[in-house]
This record gives C-alpha cells, sequence and structure tokens, in this order.
C-alpha cells in the first residue's frame, strides 16, 4: 500500500514538474518578447478602432473580429492552401540555399570562377521575379517545379553573397597557422572557414526563410489552382475580404514561423558573436 501510494506521489511531483517547467517556458517567452506582443496587441486595436470609428465597409477592410470568424468559416480550405505553399516554401528554401552555399564555396577557393558566375547571379537578380515566373510556368508548367524555382532563386542571392563574405571573413592569424601546421585545404575550411562564415550564413538563412514564402506566394499568382497565392487572389476577385486577410495572417504567420526555426537552429550551432573570433 505504501508502495502505491509513493508512486503515486512520485506521479504527481512529475506532473506537477511539467506543469512549472511549461510555466517557465510561457513566462520566460513573454519576458523576452512582451514589447513585440504589446506592439502588436496595439496595432490590432487600433485596426479595430478604425474599421468601428469610420463605419468602414467589409469589402475594403475588414474588422479583426470578421478576420477572426474567417479562421473558423474557412479552416479546412486555409489548411489545405497552406500545405502546398509550405512544401513550396520548404523545398525552394533547401534548394536554393544548397546551391548558393556549394557556389560561395567554389567562389572562395576559385577567383576565376567567381570572376565568371558572380555577374551572372547578379543579372539574375536583376530581373524581377514577377518576369521570370511566367518564363518557368511556359517551360515547367503549372506544377510543383516553377514555385520551387521561384523560391529558391529568392533565396539564392543573398545566401551566396553572404556565404562568399563569410568564408573570406576567417581570421589572417587562424589561416597562417593552419598553414604552419601544414594543414589540408579540407581541414582549414571545415576547422577555420566554416565556423567563421556560420555567423554570415544564418544572417542570411533568416532572410531566406522569409522570402521563400513570398516566393512561393507570387508564384502562386502566375499560374496555380491551390496553395495561399492562389487563394489570395480567389479571396480577392469574389470580394471575400474576410477570408482573403485571413489568408495574409496565414502566410505571415508561416514566414515567421520558419525566421524562428532559423532562428532556433542558429542559437543552438552559432554559440559565438563574430567578432569574437579575431
Amino acid at each position: 500500500m505504501s508502495d502505491v501510494v509513493q508512486g503515486s506521489k512520485q506521479g504527481v511531483s512529475v506532473s506537477d514538474a511539467k506543469r512549472s517547467g511549461v510555466t517557465d517556458a510561457v513566462l520566460g517567452f513573454f519576458a523576452n518578447h512582451y514589447p513585440a506582443i504589446f506592439a502588436v496587441a496595439g496595432c490590432v486595436a487600433l485596426w479595430q478602432f478604425v474599421v468601428w470609428f469610420f463605419a468602414v465597409p467589409t469589402f475594403m477592410a475588414p474588422s479583426p473580429v470578421e478576420v477572426f470568424y474567417a479562421f473558423g468559416e474557412n479552416g479546412a480550405i486555409l489548411w489545405a492552401n497552406l500545405l502546398p505553399t509550405l512544401l513550396e516554401a520548404f523545398l525552394g528554401f533547401i534548394f536554393g540555399n544548397l546551391i548558393a552555399i556549394l557556389l560561395a564555396v567554389w567562389f572562395v577557393y576559385s577567383s576565376t570562377a567567381e570572376k565568371a558566375f558572380y555577374p551572372i547571379a547578379v543579372i539574375i537578380k536583376s530581373i524581377p521575379i514577377i518576369a521570370l515566373a511566367p518564363i518557368l510556368v511556359l517551360i515547367f508548367g503549372n506544377g510543383i517545379a516553377p514555385k520551387i524555382i521561384i523560391a529558391g532563386l529568392i533565396c539564392f542571392f543573398p545566401t551566396l553573397v553572404n556565404m562568399v563574405q563569410g568564408l573570406k571573413a576567417a581570421s589572417p592569424a587562424m589561416l597562417d597557422l593552419m598553414r604552419v601546421l601544414s594543414a589540408s585545404n579540407s581541414e582549414v575550411f571545415w576547422k577555420v572557414r566554416l565556423p567563421a562564415s556560420l555567423p554570415f550564413l544564418f544572417a542570411a538563412l533568416k532572410i531566406a526563410a522569409t522570402s521563400s514564402v513570398m516566393g512561393a506566394i507570387v508564384a502562386e499568382w502566375i499560374g496555380s489552382s491551390y496553395g495561399l497565392g492562389a487563394l489570395i487572389i480567389e479571396a480577392t476577385y469574389n470580394f471575400r475580404s474576410p477570408l482573403l486577410y485571413a489568408t495574409v495572417v496565414i502566410a505571415a504567420g508561416l514566414a515567421v514561423a520558419l525566421f524562428f526555426v532559423v532562428s532556433f537552429i542558429e542559437s543552438k550551432v552559432v554559440r559565438w558573436k563574430p567578432d569574437a573570433q579575431h
């Protein structure tokens, strides 16, 4: 009997510890982000007041309450269109950044390659995505491929620029030391250049995380019957403003979520500041 009582007490203590941990996490999050939380709440309250005070028609600008109801009424539609956009943005993020990182490594170790192909990357970046999207749709059709390519192109250039700068930011003293120790190029890369580039890389990845969502949505505007971009077009043409605003909120939330995922990974990988290396 005493064993049962002791076991129940242990179960209660473990449960209490879990609840305490969750409470501490919530309080810690609020303590770190309360200015942003209050700022967002203030903007929403101002939005609600302006719509109410000026009697703005719903088809022009719905109130936050109407947008909130739109989530409940169209939850299945929003979820069904969120998943394709998330997949396109994620795959574009992976492939665009992977190619950019590989090219950056090549450029650092080959000045000829950098002089030859860096200007081409700049030219591609200078072409508006809204102009490239129809061309890619004509070539690859209305499937998922052009959406991934466009999302990848938006991610590509910032990562390429930052990664090249980061790889070249390695401490000259550390590079000299590695040469004295007769280190190979691969050892110099993994032990000196790559660690030096990580703060630059994650700065670019955080930009790319939000840009990839924008790229996927722009691609869906050009030619698609699914995804958040297609839903935005449909809601606009049918004057379903609450659904339109709800879709925009979902798209923004997706971009912010990807940003925080990259930031979380950065906090686990990069535990030093860039100038701490010198």
